[in-house]
């Protein structure tokens, strides 16, 4: 009787303890969850574009004339002394060679002007030789005058001729000269750069360009020896203090930039940010093709750096940085996680922790950037709300915060 009463307590015992397992497996436990409290402090809305750095001002040494470029006496990143170092030299460019027509038109336009001297020549010998005939007429009829064996109108007569031939002869004289430079100018047409008449002494220079600035040289777009037309563009030049930053913002972005606004300067190479200030927006956009294809307007900001050179140093022409320009700031918003943040019946909602349930509450949600929106109702300071929630997450459930490394 007793072994029975025994196993009776047994079974009881072991029903009761299946039945607390499967209530227990049952009940429902809390889901864990990430959480961050709303706290009040600064918050930044910013706008972020890639944009380049450059030098402000770059001058440009072109070549004054036609002719011949040396090798370039400088390397990029030299540093130049404006009005001291040269930069370029330039020897005035050698005839360029004729064809076999050309050299015979040449050559008989030289033949022509050497009949033309000619022509020129015999015509002054003649006006020389009239010349000398009126002075010795005019001197014997001033000897005949003065004796009076002539009259007095004879000798005006005279006097008018010597004069006449005087000029005839110049004019003759005129002409030679005209002829003669005219000999010398096909002449030297026909010059070649083989002709020994082209060869230039070895004293003869050139014209040597020196830098118009200090700095340092950016770019020499023509270094080595070379015929060059007048204008060429020889070397870029530039003072890397002077540095500024160039960003393109889409047109809906540049509307709110205003200049004098603060700006952060990263991804440029150094260990710590820049800080900078909007100089200027350009009232004019323009199109730009983006990397899928899509056409949009951007409008050209300059920003300066207001950190010291030293801070900045090696940051040179044209190279890439990232732009954080702001648009607005306050330094008590009450803010959260933008993670936490989700659309619920139209309206922003967070699921705020009480009492270890996930409360769902309605907020006001103000400026939005790239990690936090500013609340301006349904939270207060403090309070704790859940970040990235899950689908499991519902108005009521029970839920315990993840521990600190557990996923």
């Amino acid at each position: 009787m007793a072994v029975q009463w025994i196993k009776r307590i047994l079974l009881l015992a072991a029903l009761a303890v299946m039945a607390g397992g499967f209530t227990w497996l049952m009940w429902p436990q809390p889901i864990q969850v990430d959480v961050a409290k709303a706290i009040l402090g600064r918050m930044q809305l910013t706008v972020d574009e890639e944009g380049i750095s450059r030098i402000r001002e770059v001058y440009t040494v072109s070549a004054p004339v036609a002719g011949k470029v040396a090798r370039s006496p400088r390397e990029v990143g030299d540093h130049v002394v404006a009005g001291v170092t040269p930069v370029a030299a330039i020897r005035s460019a050698d005839p360029t060679m004729l064809d076999a027509r050309t050299r015979l038109e040449l050559q008989a336009a030289i033949e022509a002007a050497k009949a033309d001297v000619e022509f020129a020549s015999a015509a002054a010998l003649q006006a020389e030789k009239e010349l000398r005939f009126a002075d010795a007429e005019l001197g014997r009829t001033r000897y005949l005058v003065g004796k009076k064996v002539m009259a007095l109108n004879a000798l005006e007569k005279r006097q008018l001729e010597a004069d006449g031939a005087r000029q005839r002869l110049e004019s003759a004289k005129a002409q030679l000269d005209v002829r003669l430079h005219n000999l010398e100018m096909a002449q030297a047409r026909l010059l070649e750069p083989a002709s020994p008449g082209n060869a230039k002494p070895p004293d003869d220079c050139c014209i040597s360009l020196t830098s118009p600035v200090n700095g340092i040289i950016l770019r020499i777009p023509v270094e080595n020896e070379q015929v060059i037309q007048a204008g060429t563009p020889l070397v870029e030049i530039g003072n890397p203090f002077d540095t500024e930053i160039s960003v393109d913002l889409l047109s809906t972005d540049a509307i709110q930039v205003k200049p004098g606004a603060s700006a952060v300067i990263s991804g440029w190479g150094g260990t710590d940010d820049l800080n900078a200030r909007v100089k200027r927006v350009e009232p004019a956009a323009f199109t730009k093709i983006s990397a899928l294809g899509i056409e949009e307007q951007r409008v050209k900001a300059i920003l300066e750096i207001t950190d010291p050179p030293a801070k900045w140093t090696g940051l040179g022409h044209e190279y890439r940085v990232f732009v954080h320009i702001a648009i607005w700031q306050s330094e008590n918003a009450l803010q959260i996680p933008l993670s936490a943040l989700f659309r619920w019946e139209g309206n922003w909602a967070v699921f705020r922790v009480e009492g270890g349930l996930a409360k769902l509450t309605r907020i006001t949600a103000g400026q939005i950037n790239s990690s936090h929106v500013q609340v301006l109702s349904g939270l207060n300071a403090g309070e704790t709300v859940i970040v990235h929630p899950s689908d499991l997450i519902a108005d009521g459930v029970q839920i315990e915060r993840r521990a600190a490394g557990k996923m």
